[in-house]
């Protein structure tokens, strides 16, 4: 079967349940300098002029720390929240924007708890695209399988002072990252009865074919078992074969430019028990989650599109469940990739290199410019670097460059790790060509990137395992409860450097 679906695209990510009431809110931003001097921003200064200084007069008796909410100060303006902006130094981030972003998620997430605000007015400050980025994804809440739902406020941008063109194009960009990194976070939420891998599909073309904000060139293929056989793709077909759910290979075409595409590849186990190596049972409903990097790619592709980037982008998602069973591929088992390399599987629980391996053959049939992978791989991962940067392995530093700098500008940092040759040498398998583990218990995350490394001709290709970032570690304002849809705006800042 191959469905194609193309030339719309979505209101992204969920349907927003407007609240119903008229009342305003209105989230301004401000900082203290050096001698602890409050410093509003300029739409808060008009803010404060039409209260006739009682802005001030009420945040100086309150000692603001982050945010603290008015209320009655002006008859045109029943709340008013003023949050408070930290300008620390941080290298590994454009400290403005990221201020921003962490003033607005400390303001929103007062007003948000209050579902009689019908709109929520944000301060720019200066930096328009941070503050719709932090105010669309501080809205994120999760209610999809819920019977009741959430009202969200209608977002806009303070009208207080004169806002230029270029403020509000920049405002409609954040507003679509926000968007696009909320859906990755809806997918990944899904518990896995509801996000199998043809819902995910099947979500992800309606998305696709949505009327509300309609652009061209945008394609979905959903490729399904059958195809995957007959393309040979043993190591991804090992990983389903517990499962009574067939898997799929999602596709998704973007052409905003001519020239080789840039191929995005995310890995997409809807739900990992680990398979005959079975997972321990804590924590294991978080593994709806394994396919975070099927939707990072799914969502980075829409919003790419959305804002037209002028960028040839394929996307590729093998989406399957890692199921234990009478049918499962067992621990020792031989499997024959698309490539033609055999795998001895000596712990099914490494599943994710499996699809992925497969996928990376079949990515270079596009004859690609770039190739980036990502996937939540190894709990080695969030090990090495917690939950505050995605971990990168790349063989071009010119593409770990635009990743580097996209996290940069984003504030959803990366980290460069190593692929020296010497890890390739752990991969050594007995009865086939490579294992999928390594012979050592270290340097797990390492291993698995070295494992994908065998299946990559292409000179320009990045890795990043995500597995850190899966869910929200709560160190950012702006990010509330649940799975985190990281590093999805990242990738759509690095297309446009790529394009």
């Amino acid at each position: 079967m191959l469905c194609r679906y193309s030339k719309k695209l979505l209101s992204l990510p969920s349907k927003r349940y407007l609240s119903d009431s008229n009342l305003k809110a209105v989230l301004l931003t401000g900082s203290y300098n050096s001698e602890k001097e409050l410093q509003l921003s300029e739409c808060a200064k008009a803010v404060n002029m039409l209260t006739n200084g009682a802005l001030v007069g009420n945040a100086q008796i309150s000692q603001i720390k982050k945010a603290r909410t008015f209320y009655n100060l002006h008859p045109d303006l029943p709340i008013v929240t003023l949050s408070i902006s930290s300008n620390e130094s941080d290298a590994s981030r454009d400290v403005g924007p990221e201020s921003v972003r962490s003033a607005i998620g400390s303001g929103m997430a007062g007003l948000l708890a209050d579902e009689s605000i019908g709109s929520i007015m944000i301060d720019s400050s200066g930096q328009a695209k941070a503050a719709a980025e932090a105010a669309e994804l501080s809205t994120y809440h999760f209610d999809a399988s819920k019977t009741k739902k959430k009202k969200l406020p209608s977002l806009g941008q303070c009208d207080m002072i004169y806002l230029p063109e270029k403020c509000s194009a920049e405002w409609s960009e954040g507003i679509i990252l926000g968007k696009s990194q909320n859906t990755a976070r809806y997918l990944m939420d899904m518990p896995a009865n509801l996000m199998t891998p043809e819902i995910f599909a099947q979500t992800v073309s309606s998305a696709v074919n949505h009327e509300e904000n309609g652009i061209a060139n945008l394609e979905v293929i959903v490729r399904d078992e059958a195809w995957i056989r007959e393309n040979k793709m043993g190591a991804f077909l090992s990983v389903s074969a517990g499962s009574e759910i067939p898997p799929v290979l999602l596709e998704m075409r973007y052409k905003g430019a001519d020239g080789s595409p840039v191929v995005l590849v995310g890995k997409g186990v809807t739900f990992d028990t680990g398979g005959i190596s079975i997972k321990p049972s804590k924590n294991m409903e978080a593994m709806r989650a394994d396919m975070g990097g099927a939707a990072c790619v799914a969502s980075a592709t829409l919003g790419a599109a959305s804002l037209g980037l002028p960028v040839n982008l394929v996307s590729l998602m093998p989406l399957c469940e890692n199921m234990p069973s009478g049918t499962a591929t067992k621990p020792g088992d031989v499997v024959t990739s698309m490539s033609g390399k055999t795998i001895q599987v000596d712990n099914t629980d490494a599943e994710g290199r499996l699809i992925l391996a497969d996928t990376l053959t079949y990515a270079h049939t596009f004859e690609p410019k770039h190739i980036i992978d990502m996937a939540t791989l190894t709990g080695a991962m969030a090990v090495a670097l917690g939950g505050e940067c995605s971990g990168v392995f790349s063989n071009d530093d010119e593409l770990w460059s635009a990743l580097n700098k996209a996290g940069f500008v984003s504030g959803d940092r990366v980290w460069r790790m190593p692929i020296f040759k010497e890890y390739d040498e752990l991969l050594k398998a007995h009865t086939a060509d490579v294992g999928n583990i390594g012979t050592t218990p270290y340097g797990g995350s390492i291993t698995a990137a070295m494992f994908l490394k065998r299946f990559v001709e292409c000179e320009s290709w990045a890795h990043i395992d995500i597995a850190g970032v899966m869910d929200d570690t709560r160190s950012s304002s702006y990010l509330p409860k649940g799975m985190s849809g990281r590093p999805t705006r990242t990738i759509i800042e690095a297309l446009k450097t790529l394009a």
